[in-house]
């Protein structure tokens, strides 16, 4: 595919929708603006940039940015994608609202300088997200067919299948021995045929669930992070290759603090004045990623003595506020896994491992207090003899 010579005073805004998109075309030479509808296919699109030649490009992050983005980087085309999460997207009281006024306003915003962006991975990546999320949403359409295989012996009447050898091999031939036929059920027994039927897409979705970890194990052994993540005790296959997908290049973040952000893992704030309240976390971020952190977090309460004390130290003893305790060992999980993949270190166990040397300002800081406390001893010794 030919690069296209980009043109230094046009900008292409574009609001991407399933079959129609509206691009608005800016000239800042002469500071027109321009709208033209076309197709959201690749062949259009390569038209329209042909011809307008812009010097960036301007989307939303959406389903179809991953193509259009790839596809400007081929013409090479700077393409910015926008963050629909931040607060320039949450429109209110608005009167109208089109998708010109949307391509409009994304034109503006990058004028104004004012354009929240994100990062857009690879290909590669966005294709194993994918698979990552289309496993979960299998084990989801598992723990659906389970429940309504109990919802059937409990609306007979009948001992409803409860723990893991339930579903195991035993188990299953157990609840077989009450399924029939659909075809062969009386008008009284459909409860029979339906249970047959609720076994049937249970062992193709069991089928479907061990094909795709198949697919991810395999993607994971040849992936260094997740090797590297799966160092930390209770931390398993399934949470290392999920984080390591979404912290896709550790150290574009700067800080803990931005990571913690991603995640949707901080509390909400508002303050005004003397007033400074927090809330609940943002849940902004991949609800994915939290999901496994959480889950993660369970975990390592049984395996990781780190993980424990800090439990336990925000639970009182695991007394009080268990869920939140969770959720914030959930974002120290994260930060900590970033730190591991930014340093490309494995797990260190302040508890049980050698202790890393401390920053100087920490060190001096500690110095400075040995000298107050070795001062203090005399005038102690001193009060105590009189």
């Amino acid at each position: 595919m030919n690069t296209i010579t980009a043109s230094t005073t046009t900008i292409v805004a574009i609001d991407l929708g399933k079959y129609k998109s509206v691009a608005c075309v800016h000239n800042e030479a002469t500071g027109e603006f321009r709208f033209t509808s076309f197709e959201t296919t690749r062949s259009e699109l390569h038209r329209l940039l042909a011809k307008e030649q812009p010097a960036v490009v301007v989307i939303e992050a959406c389903l179809l940015a991953g193509w259009v983005h790839d596809l400007c980087g081929q013409l090479g085309i700077r393409c910015l994608v926008a963050n629909t999460a931040s607060e320039a997207w949450k429109f209110k009281h608005l009167k109208r609202k089109t998708d010109k006024d949307d391509a409009l306003r994304l034109a503006q915003l990058y004028l104004l300088d004012q354009l929240p962006t994100v990062t857009l991975p690879p290909a590669a990546v966005r294709q194993w997200r994918s698979l990552i999320a289309c496993r979960q949403a299998l084990v989801g359409r598992r723990i659906a067919v389970q429940n309504r295989i109990r919802a059937l012996f409990v609306a007979r009447g009948l001992p409803a299948p409860r723990g893991a050898k339930a579903w195991a091999a035993a188990g299953l031939a157990g609840i077989a021995s009450w399924a029939q036929p659909l075809a062969d059920c009386a008008a009284d027994e459909l409860w029979r045929g339906l249970l047959e039927l609720s076994l049937t897409e249970y062992r193709q979705v069991c089928e479907l669930i061990d094909r795709t970890e198949t697919k991810l194990d395999t993607l994971g052994k040849q992936h260094a992070d997740v090797v590297l993540l799966q160092t930390a005790p209770g931390l398993g296959p399934r949470t290392a290759e999920t984080v390591a997908a979404y912290l896709h290049d550790a150290p574009r973040f700067r800080t803990g603090k931005q990571v913690s952000a991603y995640g949707g893992l901080v509390p909400r704030q508002h303050q005004s004045g003397e007033v400074d309240r927090r809330g609940r976390i943002t849940k902004r971020g991949p609800a994915l990623l939290r999901k496994m952190l959480v889950e993660c977090a369970w975990c390592m309460v049984r395996y990781n003595a780190w993980a424990r004390g800090h439990y336990r130290r925000l639970t009182g003893g695991g007394q009080r506020r268990k869920k939140q305790a969770i959720v914030a060992l959930a974002r120290k999980i994260l930060v900590r896994c970033w730190a591991m993949l930014r340093d490309q270190k494995p797990w260190h166990d302040p508890q049980t491992g050698p202790k890393p040397a401390l920053p100087p300002s920490k060190q001096r800081r500690q110095a400075e207090a040995q000298q107050r406390r070795r001062a203090k001893q005399p005038a102690a010794l001193a009060a105590a003899t009189e």
